[in-house]
Formats: C-alpha cells, sequence, structure tokens
C-alpha cells in the first residue's frame, strides 16, 4: 500500500532564485572563498531552518555562492562555526552524521532521477543518484560517483580542537561537479544553456555537541538515551523535515550576460505546484482508502488551473493541466513525476 505523504507547510510557492554567472576564470581550489574567482558570484541568501517561517532563524549563518562554464558547476559554502568538528574518512560514508553541507540537483525537474552530495570538515564526500524520492520508493544508487568532482575544505580556526576557543571561525568549501556527469539527468542529455534553469538546494546538518574526554560528542537526550535531532537548515525552506521533495527546492538561473535581473520563477512552474498538489491529495486518499479518486475535495478544486484533468485507476491515477501557451500538457502520475508532451 502507497504510504501518506505528509503535504508541505507552504502556504505560497516561492522557491528562492539565484542567477548564476559564467566565468573564463580557472579556479584553483583550495576551499578558500576569498580570492578573485568568487568576486563575480553574490551571496545567496542565509540559510533557514528547513521548515521555514515556523522555526527560529538558525544560530549559525550559512551562505553559498555558485558559477558556471563549459566544464564545471561550482559551488562555495561559507558555514560560521565555533565548534569545527568531524569523524567520517571513509568516502561514501553516511555523512550527515557528522555537522555537513550538502547540495541536491534535479536538472530537469521532474523530481526523479536527482543527485545529493554531502561534505564534512575533512573533506570527505558522500554522493549518490536517487532514482526518484524515498516517499515514491526510491532506492537511491549509493555506488554511483560524480567522476572528475574536485572539492576542497579550509578552516579557519582548528579541526577538532575543543579545547581551543573558537570564535569568529568557519569552515569553508568549494565543489566543482563535471557537466559530463550532471547532464546524465538532465533535459537532452546536455549541459544547460544560457536562460535555463536547474532545481537546487543547499542543506546544513548541524548536531548539538558537547566535551567529553577533550573530544566532541554528540548530546544525549536523557529521555531517550539518543542524541538529540540535529537541526537542518537549508537555502530554500522545505517546510517539511525532508530534503527529499524536489519540487521544493530553488531555481538557479545560468546566464552568460553581465548585469542581467534576477528572472522570475516561470508561470507554468507554478502549474506545476498545483498539480503537485493533486499528487499529495491521491497519495494521501489512498493512504486511508487503499484507492485514487476523481472526487477531489472543493478546497483543492478552488486552488486548481480551470483546465485541469484527472483519470485513475485502482493503483494509478494521471493529472494535467495545459502550459501557459496552450501547447502543451503537463502530467503528474501517483509515483510524483512530471513531465509535457504536446496538448491533443
Amino acid at each position: 500500500m502507497k504510504s501518506a505523504v505528509p503535504e508541505p507547510t507552504i502556504q505560497t510557492y516561492a522557491p528562492n532564485r539565484y542567477l548564476c554567472q559564467k566565468t573564463s576564470e580557472k579556479p584553483e581550489l583550495d576551499g578558500r572563498l576569498d580570492k578573485s574567482f568568487w568576486e563575480q558570484a553574490p551571496w545567496s541568501e542565509a540559510f533557514v531552518d528547513i521548515e521555514g517561517e515556523m522555526r527560529p532563524l538558525p544560530h549559525k549563518q550559512t551562505r553559498v555562492k555558485m558559477l558556471w562554464d563549459d566544464e564545471y558547476f561550482y559551488f562555495g559554502a561559507e558555514l560560521i562555526e565555533d565548534e569545527i568538528w568531524a569523524t567520517l574518512t571513509e568516502r561514501d560514508s553516511v555523512i550527515f552524521h557528522d555537522n555537513d553541507f550538502e547540495i541536491f540537483i534535479d536538472p530537469d525537474g521532474d523530481t526523479h532521477h536527482y543527485y545529493e552530495f554531502e561534505i564534512n570538515a575533512l573533506n570527505t564526500v558522500w554522493d549518490l543518484l536517487l532514482i526518484k524520492p524515498y516517499r515514491d520508493g526510491g532506492p537511491s544508487v549509493n555506488g554511483w560517483d560524480i567522476s572528475g568532482m574536485k572539492t576542497a575544505v579550509h578552516i579557519d580556526g582548528t579541526l577538532n580542537a575543543p579545547d581551543q576557543k573558537q570564535k569568529n571561525c568557519k569552515w569553508t568549501v568549494e565543489v566543482a561537479m563535471p557537466w559530463k556527469i550532471l547532464k546524465e539527468c538532465a533535459r537532452g542529455g546536455r549541459p544547460p544553456e544560457p536562460s535555463e534553469f536547474w532545481r537546487v538546494n543547499f542543506s546544513r546538518v548541524q548536531w548539538q555537541v558537547e566535551v567529553k574526554n577533550g573530544q566532541y560528542v554528540k548530546k544525549i537526550n536523557p529521555e531517550t538515551a539518543k542524541p538529540y535531532p540535529e537541526d537542518n537548515w537549508v537555502w530554500s525552506p522545505q517546510g517539511v523535515i525532508n530534503m527529499h521533495y524536489p519540487e521544493l527546492w530553488g531555481y538557479v538561473f545560468f546566464t552568460d550576460t553581465e548585469n542581467q535581473p534576477l528572472p522570475m520563477i516561470p508561470e507554468d512552474e507554478e502549474k506545476k505546484w498545483q498539480l503537485r498538489k493533486i499528487y499529495y491529495w491521491e497519495r494521501n486518499y489512498f493512504a486511508e482508502h487503499d484507492s485514487f479518486t476523481t472526487d477531489i475535495s472543493d478546497e483543492l478544486q478552488e486552488q486548481l488551473p480551470v483546465d485541469w484533468e484527472i483519470e485513475t485507476t485502482s493503483r494509478t491515477f494521471l493529472a494535467s493541466v495545459k502550459t501557459t501557451d496552450g501547447q502543451k500538457r503537463m502530467y503528474i502520475r501517483e509515483d510524483g513525476r512530471v513531465w509535457e508532451e504536446s496538448a491533443k
């Protein structure tokens, strides 16, 4: 039986946006972001709690920069930190068991076949391919690697040294991901072109720690005898404690033109969000009734475009709306994938 899918507490569909400038420089990655290469890239908004406005702002700042060229998609991240620690040294360890920085990329925005990348302060990485979100049955491909990727970490402070007072410290990350790998899941099997966008989000996992025997260790909740839950701080809020909702990730627009204004989110993306609401409704209805339905609630129908349609069987559904130009229809099915086809 299909499980229920919590609907995010997002009142208005407004993921963050970033204009990613094309660069002609070839950087030497050392983890530092104070070099000329990054001067042309603006900082993102400071990260917020993964649940968004319903939770307090993070007490430690995180922000990112992005650039691109014909070979790589570049990321720079700054994590303000007075407790710099890491333990994991083996590639493809579950890095979020340490404090970490994470990148999520869905090249074609269909919420299937997307990438996850995690890195800790020791420059240990975990990269994996998600065939579809875990809510839709996954699976993840842990053996998949971003071949040719470059990473570097710079620590402005001291790593794993709780005996030293560390104020005004941070660790910074540089990542260069080659298009020859990222294009595998992209529309047309190619890198982006100027004016196009990819769906991207970032996360910072932050654990509560204390010092024991001269080492940082996770604080234990005496009521559960387990570590307190980690904080999840993100660039574009999810409205649910789950990064694997690609429909809520930010929009990264690619440009090769200086001083271009930041593009607005296309109207069709708002229509996709309305389709996604049908998906939430149907998945939750199925979890309760063991079937899908065409009887959508009046409240939801009032939010949908006038041309919405839905077909169901006992185990599937297919909902659609027309694109803004009327030339195509956008579809969503029971496993959450979205796509477009020429309108009949």
